[in-house]
């Protein structure tokens, strides 16, 4: 699977170690950064992965901060993105059935890496349900 990653200073720790995890998995990884710990605006990254995501040059895509909202809230601006903060695995399996959700937004600082690791598979391997969430989905686009 084509997969865009991304985070800001917050999340860079658990972005290296998700990378690592499904490029061994043998996935595709495209990496939009940051690239480090030091301070920068999460908005240069949560961008470019909602346009890869938006433009299908990846599948599904992962976003991480602090808290998650100000990533989610930046790639919910493109209107083909359904991002989805998921601080919980049961959260990741809905926003995936009900949701289609199309980009997860990890909170690092409010949950463990091993607890990011298992809301992202199940993000991965979830398929949409389709029926009567689509009607849903479908109203979501301004």
């Amino acid at each position: 699977m084509k997969i865009a990653i991304g985070c800001d200073h917050a999340g860079f720790e658990y972005k290296e170690a998700i990378k690592a995890a499904l490029t061994a998995q043998g996935h595709t990884v495209s990496d939009f950064g940051t690239h480090s710990t030091e301070s920068m605006d999460y908005p240069d990254t949560s961008h470019p992965v909602a346009n890869a995501v938006e433009g299908k040059e990846s599948e599904l895509g992962i976003l991480i901060c602090g808290s998650a909202n100000g990533v989610a809230m930046t790639a919910n601006k493109h209107q083909g993105i359904r991002a989805a903060i998921c601080w919980e695995n049961e959260l990741s399996k809905l926003a995936r059935t009900h949701n289609d959700a199309n980009i997860v937004c990890l909170p690092a600082r409010f949950i463990s890496l091993e607890l990011a690791q298992q809301i992202v598979e199940t993000f991965l391997h979830t398929p949409f349900e389709g029926g009567r969430h689509a009607n849903r989905v479908n109203k979501i686009s301004c």
